[in-house]
This record gives C-alpha cells, sequence and structure tokens, in this order.
C-alpha cells in the first residue's frame, strides 16, 4: 500500500494478539515513526531493537496515557476484552479522552458490527458509547467494526469434533466471520493511509452459517459433523459445566443470539479497499488450520 502519511503512529495494545499483527504489518510497510503501547513493556523488548518506541500504558490507569500519547500523531485505538458491562467503555473514554489532549490527529477504533441498541452481544453498549465519544471529539477516524473472529471457529471446531456434533445457538443465521490477520491488516492500512472520517465493516468475504461450518469441518476432518442447533439456555448450561464463569458464558452465547437474529450477517469489501487484498474465507481458514481442528496444532 502506497503511504504519504506522516506518523508517528501509535498501537494500543500492543502485545495482544490483534495489536502485535497490526504491528508487525506495519513494519513489513515500513511506517516510521512506530509506537507500541501496553501495559507490559517488558514483553515487548524485542521490539526495542527493531525501531519501535516501546511505552507503558493502561487504559484504567489515565496518569499514563498523557505520556503514551506524547507528540500525538495518528492512534489506533484497540478495543479492551473486558467482559463486565460498562468496563470497556469506561476504560476507552479514558483513551480516547488523552487522544484529544494529546493532539492526535487520527483515531482509528476496534468496533463490533452492528453495535445498535437492540444488538444482543453484552458489550455492544460499550462499542456504541465509544464510537460517540469519538465522534464527539472532533478529530477525523476511521471506525473499524470487526465482525467475529473466524479464529474462535478453531475452538468451537476442536469441541465440534470432539463432541462428534456442532451444537449452537445460532438458529439458520449468519456471520461474516474475519480473521484476526484480516482485521490487522485493515487496521493497518487504515492508519497509513485514511484520512476524513468513516465507518467500515471489517468482514470475511461471505457470511456463513452453523450449518455451512459444520459442513467444512467435515471436510477438514473427514469426519461427519453434523450441525445440531439447541437454545441459548443450553448453550449457557453446556458452557458452565465445563467449568466458564456463567457471566462469560452469558457474553459468549450472546454472539449465537446476535447472529440468530441477523446483526452479524453483513459483509463488505473494506478489507480489500483498505489492503489491496481480499480477506481469506471461513473454509480456507479451517482448512489450512486442520491439524489444530484434530488436537494436532
Amino acid at each position: 500500500m502506497s503511504n504519504t502519511i506522516k506518523g508517528p503512529f501509535i498501537v494500543t495494545g500492543a502485545s495482544g494478539h490483534l495489536g502485535s499483527q497490526v504491528i508487525e504489518a506495519l513494519l513489513e510497510e515500513g511506517a516510521e515513526p512506530l509506537v507500541a503501547v501496553t501495559r507490559s513493556p517488558e514483553k515487548l523488548e524485542a521490539l526495542g531493537a527493531r525501531g519501535v518506541e516501546i511505552r507503558a500504558g493502561d487504559f484504567n490507569d489515565p496518569a499514563t496515557l498523557g505520556p503514551a500519547f506524547a507528540g500525538g500523531g495518528r492512534l489506533l485505538i484497540i478495543s479492551t476484552d473486558d467482559l463486565a458491562p460498562g468496563k470497556r467503555f469506561a476504560a476507552h473514554s479514558n483513551a480516547v479522552a488523552a487522544a484529544k489532549e494529546a493532539g492526535v490527529s487520527h483515531i482509528v477504533y476496534t468496533s463490533l458490527t452492528n453495535p445498535d441498541e437492540g444488538n444482543p452481544i453484552g458489550f455492544a453498549r460499550d462499542h456504541r458509547e465509544t464510537e460517540v465519544s469519538i465522534k464527539d471529539t472532533g478529530i477525523s477516524h476511521t471506525i473499524l467494526r470487526n465482525c467475529l473472529y473466524a479464529d474462535l471457529l478453531l475452538m468451537n471446531g476442536q469441541q465440534a469434533v470432539g463432541a462428534g456434533a456442532l451444537y449452537s445457538a445460532a438458529g439458520d443465521g449468519k456471520a461474516g466471520y474475519v480473521t484476526r490477520a484480516d482485521c490487522a491488516r485493515a487496521a493497518a492500512a487504515a492508519l497509513l493511509t485514511e484520512t476524513g472520517s468513516s465507518v467500515r465493516d471489517i468482514t470475511g468475504p461471505a457470511a456463513v452459517s452453523q450449518a455451512e461450518i459444520a459442513v467444512i469441518l467435515s471436510e477438514a476432518t473427514g469426519k461427519e459433523i453434523p450441525y445440531v442447533p439447541i437454545t441459548r439456555d443450553a448453550l449457557v448450561a453446556a458452557m458452565t459445566e465445563k467449568g466458564m464463569p456463567d457471566s462469560v458464558a452469558d457474553v459468549f452465547s450472546s454472539f449465537d443470539v446476535a447472529i440468530a437474529e441477523g446483526y452479524l450477517d453483513v459483509t463488505s469489501n473494506d478489507v480489500q479497499d483498505l489492503t489491496g487484498q481480499g480477506g481469506q474465507s471461513v473454509r480456507d481458514f479451517l482448512l489450512a488450520n486442520k491439524a489444530v481442528l484434530i488436537g494436532q496444532g
């Protein structure tokens, strides 16, 4: 991708799964100066040798964010992973306020597909309110509404292979699953190239149903893996029986409800438009990770 926009380019959550991939994508593009913000600077010492400036910053500790965002530039705010209602928005609000104080020129934010008021996903409200707070700053911004990670299907797929069936409360609904790698590429591209303000849907190339996923799992493993629709209550019960806390089971089961109600049945060309390369399909992703699905990866 061509880039005439100047940094610094600041990536929060830089030691996390998504943030680390964004950093690598930016390094591949020669982005500089490049700043990695993390709660655990010791985890990123190797990046320092590659020319990345490492700064400590914690969304839940506002005092750390002024130094983390000092000098302004273009900022990627990666959503926190706190599942408690309202906790994400509180943390994000600290980051947005610090960005404005630091004179950040453009904010890229990783949001959620259709974070509308009716969306049943437990943290949809946090994303919706964060989007509003970013728009209220007057700073130009790119909102990346990431759909569910296809990567989550590896865990679900392993469980389905072990159980001999794919159980879900998603009904006949579909979701535009997108790989974390494609989300990282899109975020890096937005930091490097986007001007003005926009909302983009970051999805895979096609929305797929659980029945279609079951067919792909069967193909990948050579076993017959049927799709068995169940109720949300049954799904929550199965999760908690395996030791998942009630609050976490409630959030994860809400993904299925959102799929069933059509909130995640979204696809777009935004990954292609941002990066010049289309996203990976669920089928290609799962087949490429066959070893993980059968417990050998």
